[in-house]
């Protein structure tokens, strides 16, 4: 009972993390110990898992003992914290930002901790990763051009939640800069059954091809997979800097504000630029929560994995 309570608080730390424009449900996932255990098991969905049925051995297949409590927490978050972040958002954006870039800074120090030896061309996949972090959002306006809801919502469910997978690129900030964040969320909340069924369907084909490709290079290129997503996280970090000014954007089909770049400030000069106080004092305290918060839950994991090793 104890494993399926912490697994279910993994699945909704996961969740929160993911109703986050900046932060990767991939990132909680890595911290808590759970990464590869998530990705191998989504993998394990597929054509074989028809032949496991047949032999009566689907659960254990599947994995589901793990798996179901996991999705429980992250479905239970995602509609509850869903309220919370798009407030926290409008009201308290700084204090926001400033929690969980001190979580994502965290979570790369802890990804680093698990490589074990470096070589001199891994520095190619963790400059790879720091310049896709950057370009990807760049990119993603397209999916607004789609012109059709249902497909647009089919492609970025696939996008998203193939983002999510990754620590430190952030599925929900690829949705921002789509320009369908404000539309998802606000499906999640009010159950819209039709947007969230195609919204759906592209995060099950984004889960059945990026698992297995994500499977397979953990087991066959594990060190230079960990440091593509450092890079990864890292060049997110600037996502979740507190004191930036929006320089450019352009408008989506209903006319939102899709963000394309910032310019990031110091508290001082945020202040002077924006006349409202930079909440220097909470802002530095609540990036020291989140480090400590990443380190202290990546500890636990890691003490808790080495006792079942025993």
């Amino acid at each position: 009972m104890k494993s399926k309570v912490t697994l279910f608080l993994k699945g909704a730390g996961m969740g929160a993390a993911d109703a986050v424009p900046g932060v990767s449900g991939g990132t909680i996932a890595f911290v808590t110990g759970i990464y590869e255990e998530l990705i191998h098991t989504i993998k394990q969905f597929g054509p074989e898992a028809f032949g496991a049925w047949r032999r009566g051995g689907l659960v254990a297949h599947l994995n589901l003992a793990f798996l179901l409590p996991l999705l429980l927490g992250i479905a239970i978050s995602l509609v509850s914290v869903a309220h919370l972040i798009t407030w926290l958002l409008e009201t308290q954006p700084l204090l926001l930002d400033a929690f969980f870039f001190g979580l994502v800074a965290a979570s790369a120090l802890v990804v680093s901790r698990s490589l074990r030896y470096w070589r001199y061309w891994h520095i190619l996949p963790l400059i790879g990763g720091l310049l896709l972090a950057r370009a990807l959002p760049g990119l993603m306006p397209i999916v607004a051009e789609l012109g059709v809801e249902p497909l647009m919502l089919v492609v970025a469910g696939a996008i998203a939640i193939s983002a999510m997978l990754l620590p430190g690129v952030s599925g929900s900030f690829l949705l921002l800069t789509m320009g369908l964040y404000g539309t998802v969320m606000e499906g999640i909340k009010s159950f819209d059954l039709a947007l969230i069924a195609q919204f759906g369907v592209g995060c099950a084909i984004g889960l059945f091809c990026f698992s297995r490709l994500l499977s397979w290079l953990l087991r066959h290129a594990r060190t230079g997979t960990l440091q593509l997503m450092i890079g990864f996280i890292v060049g997110a970090l600037p996502l979740l800097w507190p004191w930036r000014e929006l320089v450019s954007y352009q408008l989506g089909p209903e006319q939102q504000m899709i963000p394309l770049d910032y310019r990031y400030l110091l508290p001082h000069d945020y202040a002077l630029l924006t006349g409202e106080s930079a909440q220097l004092i909470p802002v530095l305290a609540l990036m020291l929560a989140g480090l400590i918060l990443v380190l202290a839950i990546s500890r636990q994991a890691g003490s808790q994995a080495s006792q079942g090793g025993h």
